[in-house]
């Protein structure tokens, strides 16, 4: 059974699922579905557009759905949507997206810390976690597995491979490869995400392919394509180094060196 607070301003064309806990002073726009079993703590908005999950948590003041920042934007219909089991915290902000996609999306068991900004159509896969203040501009995508430390600030357009790790305060103005340690200033390669790779099961045999792939990618002078075609050569190509290769080939802003 929800839990509505009598001081919660919810709109009637609003879909809530069943066992919502709802906080006073809460805002609900039309055009917003709340998934089973989500709780919305006091003075969040989420604005028209919206789609939250099942299990999620909302934290006092975040904001989602609201219009982007951006100048092109001419009030169109778009949308946010967000996965199950996520986590909102305190002020934390979701844009939903422009034309260019219609989307901006948040997906399953992430956690989003407070004073977040995730812009409009930012692309941001399962079990990520944005430390505080982590700042994006539009169009980010962030693959599934990704940790950003906190006061990180990643430029409109960049993309972030699965399972790697980028330190606190980092400017990201390039791609980051999955997989990878990401720190310094300028944001460089530090090698292998090694804890995190083994504690989701990567085997002695991916961490040994991969530190070869990065090894050419990194210390052996080459151009972004002679690397691709050198692993590709030399490197047993199990799925992750697959994955690697896919992400070279479709980095767009280069990637960080």
């Amino acid at each position: 059974m929800s839990k509505i607070h009598p001081q919660a301003i919810i709109d009637p064309k609003a879909e809530l699922g069943d066992d919502v806990v709802i906080g006073p002073y809460v805002i609900i726009e039309a055009d917003v579905k709340i998934g089973s079993g989500t709780v919305i703590q006091p003075h969040a908005i989420i604005a028209s557009g919206s789609t939250l999950g099942n299990n999620c948590r909302i934290s006092s003041g975040a904001i989602i759905g609201t219009v982007p920042q951006d100048l092109k934007f001419g009030d169109e219909k778009t949308f946010v949507t967000i996965g199950n089991n996520t986590v909102v915290r305190e002020y934390a902000t979701i844009n939903r997206a422009t034309t260019h996609s219609y989307y901006t999306r948040v997906g399953n068991d992430c956690m989003i810390m407070a004073y977040a900004h995730i812009a409009h159509d930012c692309q941001i896969g399962n079990n990520v976690i944005l430390a505080n203040s982590v700042n994006m501009g539009g169009h980010v995508v962030i693959e599934n597995f990704v940790g950003v430390g906190g006061m990180s600030g990643i430029h409109q357009f960049v993309k972030i491979g699965e399972h790697s790790f980028i330190s606190g305060v980092s400017k990201v103005g390039k791609d980051v490869p999955p997989y990878i340690l990401a720190m310094r200033d300028p944001l460089t390669y530090a090698g292998l995400n090694k804890v995190g790779l083994k504690r989701r099961g990567f085997s002695d045999n991916d961490l040994i392919q991969l530190k070869k792939a990065y090894k050419i990618l990194y210390f052996e002078n080459h151009t972004i394509k002679e690397a691709i075609q050198k692993i590709s050569d030399s490197v047993e190509l199990t799925s992750h180094v697959m994955h690697l290769i896919e992400f070279l080939r479709n980095s767009d802003r280069g990637i960080i060196r």
